[in-house]
């Protein structure tokens, strides 16, 4: 994987817009990774573990798969995943080539509220890592 090499500002900035933007507004779990499954940034809300590496890795096999489906199908991609589970959900959402947000969140959290504050999220993301 090639994608810009990111500064500590850089980091330190995207650490800050996962908090203020998506662990502020209730979700448990984010992760911005590559698509390699390597971990660029994780944050919690504190209340829940999580193997990071395992799930990184994991993600991004998965979003690897769907990829590849997506092409059968005929289309070039699909940029968002969501699974739903009984207690807890976990939204994907790919911000370009290089990266993908990955935010798990409760059953207290509407899909709608998670898809409006990624698309929020990415875009702060996006200023940060590419200007």
């Amino acid at each position: 994987m090639k994608y810009p090499i990111l500064t500590e500002k850089q980091l330190d900035a995207i650490d800050d817009i996962l908090n203020q933007k998506l662990i502020k507004a209730g979700v448990r779990n984010v992760m911005l990774i590559d698509m390699a499954g390597n971990t660029i940034s994780k944050q919690d809300n504190g209340k829940f573990k999580l193997d990071t590496i395992a799930f990184a890795a994991l993600a991004a096999g998965n979003f690897a798969a769907v990829e590849a489906m997506a092409k059968l199908v005929g289309e070039s991609e699909f940029s968002l995943l969501f699974h739903k589970g009984e207690t807890a959900s976990v939204h994907f959402s790919k911000i370009n080539k290089d990266f993908l947000l990955i935010t798990m969140f409760q059953k207290d959290l509407s899909l709608g509220i998670i898809r409006l504050k990624v698309t929020d999220t990415i875009d702060a993301l996006t200023k940060v890592i590419y200007t």
